[in-house]
């Protein structure tokens, strides 16, 4: 059974990594213009982004 202290990280984890994706991807011009004209360097810029904010939350909230 989740509790609600399980409940509140996972929230402010999924908060967090949608933060730093949208940030990330600002940063580095990641944009649905790039998506139409070269989906495969997309595709990989995205998984860089979000293995990036996992590492990130991962270091911020859970293995404090």
């Amino acid at each position: 059974m989740i509790t609600k202290l399980e409940m509140k990280v996972d929230g402010e984890c999924y908060e967090r990594m949608e933060l730093l994706m949208e940030q990330t991807k600002a940063e580095a011009g990641i944009t649905e213009e790039l998506k139409t004209s070269d989906q495969m360097n997309w595709v990989g810029l995205m998984n860089n982004v979000r293995s990036s904010a996992e590492e990130i939350v991962l270091d911020e909230l859970i293995y404090v």
